[in-house]
């Protein structure tokens, strides 16, 4: 309830945040300097990172060999789709495509399933030497990537039921499990009030059970924000693919857009073109869960202990 001081009164007014807001208080103050540089800072930032964007989408549909004329066109004239018609015709590009979205989405069923189960058991269960590998489990985070290149190629060449080595399984397999993922979800676990475990306990539901129908249906938001994120790694990785596969048949799109610098290093509108498409299935898959991803990065290790 907002309190008003008489006309002389000691007594100061207290307005609620939505009433500052609307009378230009804290919250809803004027344009100040701070406030100009960092929309002024914010707006540079997004105009550098957009450029390329914008020239690699202008590329790809100029005619071939226009990329580089003077002076630059922004706008191409006319467009044309010349370059992602050869894309589909010179290389197998739609086997390229299925190559990432088979391994892109598999990964991140995979991932988003094993970092769940472990997050439950680190959130909820309790064990001797939980919070000890807890942590042993995050310092795998602090490796780069590179340094396990090496020991990942040499288990998979030598895997007791044969070499993975240029297969499915060996491009999907290692990427399964993530540390990352399973402090994001153990953190939003943790958030989950224990009582609606509790009840479900009562009723006689096992901790498969309860995991199941009551920790994922509240964590729709923290699975979406790590699916968005595996599927975006994985299918943009392009190190652990290239070291895998040797066979075109497997090839995936980063490889791929890797050797056309190579066999069609000239055509700029070419690669340009090829870049586009590989990216229209990350932005679709952005827009698809662009609501719970918002939600799950503001609630995502808010839990505490």
């Amino acid at each position: 309830m907002s309190i008003v001081a008489e006309p002389g009164s000691s007594v100061e007014r207290r307005l609620a945040p939505d009433e500052q807001e609307a009378a230009g208080g804290p919250r809803g103050g004027g344009l100040t300097p701070t406030r100009l540089l960092s929309y002024l800072v914010l707006t540079l930032g997004a105009i550098i990172m957009v450029v390329p964007f914008v020239w690699m989408v202008s590329t790809a549909f100029k005619h071939p060999g226009a990329a580089f004329t003077y002076p630059p066109q922004w706008i191409p004239r006319p467009p044309t789709l010349e370059s992602f018609q050869q894309v589909w015709t010179k290389v197998p590009f739609g086997r390229y495509l299925f190559n990432s979205a088979f391994v892109a989405v598999t990964v991140t069923a995979a991932e988003v399933l094993t970092s769940a189960m472990a997050a439950y058991a680190f959130a909820r269960l309790r064990f001797p030497g939980r919070d000890l590998l807890f942590l042993l489990y995050l310092g795998t985070m602090m490796i780069p990537g590179q340094v396990t290149i090496i020991p990942n190629f040499i288990i998979m060449r030598f895997f007791p039921t044969g070499s993975w080595v240029n297969t499915y399984q060996g491009l999907i397999v290692p990427s399964a499990f993530t540390a990352l993922g399973t402090f994001l979800l153990r953190q939003y676990f943790l958030s989950i009030p224990r009582e609606l475990e509790e009840a479900a306990r009562i009723d006689g539901a096992n901790y498969f059970q309860v995991w199941w129908r009551i920790i994922l249906p509240l964590s729709r938001p923290a699975l979406a924000t790590l699916a968005v994120f595996s599927f975006m790694g994985s299918w943009n990785s392009f190190l652990w693919p290239f070291v895998m596969v040797s066979s075109a048949e497997l090839r995936t799109l980063t490889v791929a857009l890797r050797s056309f610098q190579t066999e069609y290093g000239t055509e700029w509108a070419l690669l340009m073109a090829g870049s586009v498409l590989s990216l229209l299935p990350m932005v679709v898959i952005f827009l698809l869960a662009q609501r719970y991803f918002v939600r799950g990065i503001a609630t995502t290790g808010l839990g505490g202990k």
